[in-house]
């Protein structure tokens, strides 16, 4: 490590054998990857232009410390998000470790989707102004860390939401970001497989980023998604196609009249889903792309009172 003449090293000194040891690993642009982490583990508000701008302190040593293990995962392949404990949300900043999915920026959409619909139907004594009044239940289908329903429960109007989760490890990961968070309406975690844990309520909204790749495009992927993120987050059958039709045939007798049923499904089979819901009996499907352009998005509503 370089060190400065009075003996003591700078941010930008453990910066920069942070990325010396990155770019041994093979990681691309080190020292850009370097300063994000800093920034990163330093916590939230803390961009990698502050970091720049303060490279010449001291730094803390507890922090020093922190970035020193995040950057050595990160050179042994370990995900950027696993790497520093973190992930950002839409609003949120959450814990994340390899219990959960990495949030990707494409599902960020599919909670818009869900909002926007909101404000546009309103229901019963709901007042979109005042964020008062009976906006329903919502539920977070495979809420992984939480992201979707945490999100839905901050920047909705809903009175409650309600997150299921198959996996016990996951399942305690969202917890813990309930706590975190803190939102504004209860968020209850519930364990158990897809629309299981949701039965005896009725619900405004059902939202899920469920897993959709084949088995055959799982062996696939990237190895920094394979080697670290959860099988059962990303693969659902040979089709790809399980945990959505699942939703599918279950969600209708679960929702109010008129209430929305929002998946994310993979670009290739969006037009085989939206066929699907139709023939399942939903209503107004339809296909909705991401930020990307690719078609990402599947909402679907049930039936009308008479």
């Amino acid at each position: 490590m370089r060190e400065q003449a009075a003996g003591r090293c700078s941010i930008a000194d453990v910066l920069a054998e942070a990325a010396e040891r990155l770019q041994r690993s093979g990681v691309a642009d080190a020292r850009r990857e370097a300063t994000a982490l800093w920034a990163a583990v330093a916590g939230p508000g803390v961009s990698p232009g502050d970091v720049w701008l303060g490279r010449e302190r001291e730094p803390d040593a507890a922090l020093a410390e922190r970035f020193r293990v995040a950057a050595d995962r990160r050179a042994s392949g370990v995900p950027f998000a696993y790497a520093v404990g973190r992930a950002s949300f839409r609003r949120l900043e959450l814990r994340l470790d390899r219990r959960a999915l990495i949030p990707r920026p494409e599902t960020e959409g599919l909670v818009q989707l869900v909002l926007d619909w909101t404000r546009r139907v309103p229901r019963g004594t709901w007042n979109v102004e005042r964020g008062v009044g009976g906006g329903g239940v919502a539920a977070d289908v495979g809420t992984g860390c939480g992201c979707i329903a945490l999100s839905l429960a901050v920047e909705g109007h809903f009175e409650r939401v309600i997150a299921t989760e198959r996996s016990p490890e996951a399942a305690a990961l969202a917890r813990e970001n309930v706590d975190l968070v803190r939102p504004p309406v209860p968020v209850e975690v519930r364990e158990g497989d897809l629309l299981a844990p949701l039965a005896g309520e009725r619900y405004r909204a059902i939202v899920a980023n469920p897993p959709y790749v084949t088995d055959g495009e799982y062996a696939a992927l990237d190895p920094a998604v394979r080697l670290f993120e959860p099988r059962e987050a990303l693969a659902s059958g040979a089709g790809g196609i399980d945990a959505t039709r699942a939703l599918l045939a279950g969600a209708a007798r679960l929702l109010e009249p008129g209430g929305l049923l929002a998946i994310e499904v993979d670009a290739r089979r969006a037009e085989r889903m939206r066929s699907l819901a139709r023939e399942q009996g939903w209503f107004g499907a339809a296909i909705y792309e991401d930020i990307f352009g690719r078609p990402r998005y599947l909402l679907a509503f049930a039936e009308e009172e008479a």
